[in-house]
């Protein structure tokens, strides 16, 4: 009987590393972790709520990772990265541009804010206990070619 028992302890704690290794919303310096991982800069702050918010870069664009479904402004349970683009008066996308790009790409929603200007947003549940890095790295990815085909889109 105690081989079984035994098995199971030493399975758990093989399993600790990988553990460590889960990317959460609950854990802001996770996600920082992995953006540096990927050569990424990552720098925690706080938003306007008081809630986490990673602020981060790819090819000398800004880009936020604000975190949502907070808690006391702790134990986050989703992310969004964003991208927004002050664009000069009349140089803005079109509002038939920005739902051409909503109607034909699967990931990124985009949107002109209150002044008109362009941004780009990607939503990512890490609810119920995240997801590992490897696949965070993954979304990252697409969120990276996202941002870069939306900037060609807008003529940015």
């Amino acid at each position: 009987m105690r081989t079984p028992i035994l098995a199971v302890a030493i399975g758990l704690l093989g399993a600790s590393p990988a553990l460590a290794q889960q990317v959460t919303a609950k854990d802001p310096q996770s996600i920082a972790r992995a953006l540096l991982a990927s050569g990424y800069q990552a720098e925690i702050k706080k938003d306007g709520e008081g809630d986490p918010m990673i602020m981060s870069a790819s090819s000398g664009t800004r880009f936020g990772v604000f975190f949502y479904n907070c808690t006391n402004h702790a134990n986050c349970a989703t992310v969004q990265f964003h991208a927004g683009f002050d664009t000069d008066p009349g140089k803005a996308p079109s509002l038939e541009k920005i739902n051409a790009w909503n109607r034909t790409q699967r990931f990124g929603r985009a949107y002109l804010d209150n002044e008109g200007d362009p941004v780009i947003e990607m939503d990512i549940d890490l609810d119920d206990g995240g997801m590992s890095q490897a696949l965070f790295l993954d979304n990252l990815e697409f969120w990276v070619s996202v941002l870069a085909q939306f900037e060609k889109e807008i003529g940015w």
